[in-house]
């Protein structure tokens, strides 16, 4: 009999943080193929799990367990103590009998990662060796019943919600504190510096002049130099088509070959403003027209601020590449539907004419910037992919592991802007044009008219138009970005998936990408509704870690800088625009323009927004309890060597720019949707 005992040596690792110990008793089970031990008390007596500590407990088996397959952790919380969670690193076994092929001390360590806080009310945890698998490669029983059993946990706590019809769905939850403190984080960033934005609270009322704006401006914005460029150039046409390709909201442009039919313009209207020896007809079959079109908006209800009505348009905006290799407004018309009351504007018209209908664009690039571009683009996009991870994922899956870091972030994120930005009281609710009312119905229009292709980078520039364009750096340096994480993702899918077929027959994969399409996007939307290929895999992660990296790097921290002059990007417009041309005088501008109290909370929340974390991450910086093994490491190594060297090459260029474009520079981007 005593010849079938086993006796082990365990091991068990406090992550070193400083609140990562508890008070409460750990109960410890081995599960091996054979059987498994009763419950053992790891930290009675002088045991402590203490942070950073590594409690030793020895294990004897009274019948054979085989070899060990898992090891189940259970907090019990003490009397008279605070019942506090508990972040485990690590469990260590090593079998202390010799045994055939083991030396006199033992056989080799084995190492269960955890990595994550368990609370009292987690009930049983298992753990498993760090290796990650394939449901296909699974050849224990119990470990394919480990996988499911994670799973059906993880369906009941984590479930789907509307937030609103027609869009993608959100977690459902009552309190941040249902997340619980694995996928919660602390947003840690330095105050910023608000003091001048402070105390205008009760100016609800226009501001007096341009004069008075500049006066605010140069206490508000004068340390900012993109804001300090933007003020200068602002009024200038070649800055607004520059914007268009390299502002906040880069994801609009598109080149066009025939003119939208409800746009009244004609080619004599516009031949002023071609070369001389061209036409509409040939500039267009060139290439060198491009269109703003922001038909989302057509018929929105507007935001009633400060108890006034504010006003919305819809506008279509024409752009010329010109011989200089600069994208100018040629045309504006300021709503969708023609009319007498309804002109086109054009660069020769009176200056305050044709700078106001400018003004209008960009009020309007502000909503579909704020609500489409940034909030459904990146943030509602994570959210959607990560709720369908930690429900069809287990985490052995190889791409659990993978999108973890980049998606976890938005579950806390997107509900806390649900709870405030976007909620009653909050900024849209006070000071933006499109306030509550507007809301869903611009994010459910725009979620049925989003396409997969556009969120793929080299489909999305190409099929735009704008990939090849002078000046265009997102462009650039999203295509560089968009290749080295492509290749990162090809590299990890090869490490599992030897063929396509293993791809189809992965049934944890397909419920993953079936969750997605369910609470997602319409069946129309180009969203894979299978997947059939590696390749297919690939490009989805990958868009997956861009959308929530690097693109929400390019439409977050970009916006404070073009916004900090008003005028610029104003938030709403408190009159309607205009029907007439030859009736507006600079004095008049002013009374279009969001009120002073509403400018600066604008400005306060963009500031927040901007601010970077302090426990930043930079992109493809991983832990290393994530990336456990050789092959993992070296892809990591890898695509960092190949972010730093476009870091590298986008400060050089930016060195030699007037007006740089750091907003994807690889080692400024933030592993998730943190804030």
């Amino acid at each position: 009999m005593m010849t079938s005992c086993q006796e082990f040596e365990v091991t068990v690792h406090t992550s070193p943080g400083p609140t990562c110990g508890t008070f409460s008793r750990l109960w410890l089970n081995l599960i091996g193929s054979r059987g498994e031990t009763p419950p053992i008390s790891v930290n009675d007596g002088d045991h402590h799990l203490l942070p950073g500590s590594a409690c030793r407990v020895q294990v004897q088996t009274r019948s054979p367990l085989g070899h060990l397959v898992l090891v189940r952790l259970r907090l019990k919380a003490q009397t008279g103590f605070p019942n506090l969670g508990w972040h485990c690193s690590r469990v260590e076994v090593r079998e202390l009998a010799e045994r055939p092929g083991s030396g006199p001390e033992g056989s080799e360590t084995q190492v269960f990662p955890c990595d994550k806080w368990l609370q009292t009310a987690d009930g049983d945890v298992e753990l498993r060796r760090g290796k990650l698998s394939l449901l296909k490669d699974e050849t224990e029983e119990k470990l394919k019943q480990q996988r499911l059993k994670q799973l059906q946990q993880q369906q009941k706590l984590i479930r789907w919600r509307t937030f609103v019809d027609g869009s993608p769905q959100c977690v459902d939850l009552s309190s941040l504190s249902e997340l619980g403190p694995n996928l919660s984080y602390t947003h840690k960033s330095p105050a910023p510096n608000m003091h001048y934005l402070k105390g205008f609270a009760g100016r609800a009322e226009a501001w007096t002049s341009f004069t008075e704006l500049e006066m605010f401006f140069a206490q508000s914005g004068h340390q900012n130099s993109i804001a300090r460029f933007v003020r200068t150039h602002w009024m200038e046409d070649w800055y607004f088509g520059y914007q268009c390709l390299n502002g906040c909201n880069p994801l609009l442009l598109r080149q066009v070959h025939l003119l939208p039919p409800h746009l009244s313009v004609t080619p004599d209207m516009l031949r002023p403003f071609l070369p001389e020896d061209s036409s509409l007809k040939q500039e267009l079959q060139k290439g060198t027209i491009y269109l703003l079109d922001y038909e989302v908006l057509d018929g929105i209800p507007a935001n009633v601020i400060n108890g006034k009505q504010t006003y919305l348009c819809a506008p279509l905006c024409l752009l010329h590449l010109n011989q200089q290799q600069q994208l100018v407004p040629i045309a504006i018309q300021l709503q969708q539907t023609p009319s007498p009351q309804n002109p086109v504007f054009l660069p020769s018209d009176p200056g305050c004419d044709w700078l106001l209908a400018k003004i209008w664009v960009h009020s309007a690039d502000f909503q579909c910037h704020q609500l489409v571009s940034h909030y459904l683009k990146t943030h509602m996009l994570g959210e959607l992919c990560c709720i369908a991870m930690l429900r069809q994922l287990p985490e052995v899956h190889p791409l659990h592991q993978l999108l973890m870091p980049h998606v976890k972030t938005s579950l806390q994120i997107n509900f806390q802007a649900r709870a405030s930005l976007l909620a009653a009281d909050g900024v849209f609710d006070k000071v933006v044009g499109c306030g509550l009312q507007a809301i869903p119905l611009v994010l459910s229009r725009a979620s049925q008219r989003i396409h997969y292709r556009s969120l793929c980078v080299p489909d999305d520039l190409s099929d735009r138009g704008v990939d090849k364009l002078p000046q265009s750096h997102y462009a650039q340096d999203a295509l560089r970005v968009w290749d080295a994480l492509h290749r990162f993702v090809v590299g990890w899918v090869d490490l599992y998936y030897s063929a396509d077929s293993e791809v189809q027959q992965d049934s944890e994969l397909q419920h993953w990408i079936t969750d997605i399409n369910g609470h997602g996007f319409t069946n129309d939307s180009g969203f894979p509704q299978v997947f059939q290929t590696k390749a297919e895999v690939s490009r989805f992660v990958t868009m997956i870690i861009y959308t929530c990296s690097a693109l929400h790097a390019a439409v977050n921290f970009s916006q404070l800088d073009f916004t900090l002059w008003m005028p610029n990007c104003p938030a709403s417009m408190s009159r309607p625009p205009p029907e007439v041309k030859g009736s507006v005088t600079e004095e008049d501008i002013m009374s279009f323009l969001p009120d002073v109290n509403s400018t600066c909370r604008v400005l306060m929340a963009l500031t927040l927004l901007s601010q970077p974390t302090v426990n930043f991450v930079p992109l493809c910086q991983y832990k290393e309890a994530v990336f456990r093994d050789d092959a993992h490491r070296r892809l990591v190594v890898e695509v960092q060597a190949e972010l730093k060297t476009i870091s590298d090459h986008i400060s050089e260029r930016n060195s030699q720019l007037e007006l740089p474009y750091p907003y994807l520079c690889p080692e400024h981007i933030e592993n998730s949707v943190a804030i």
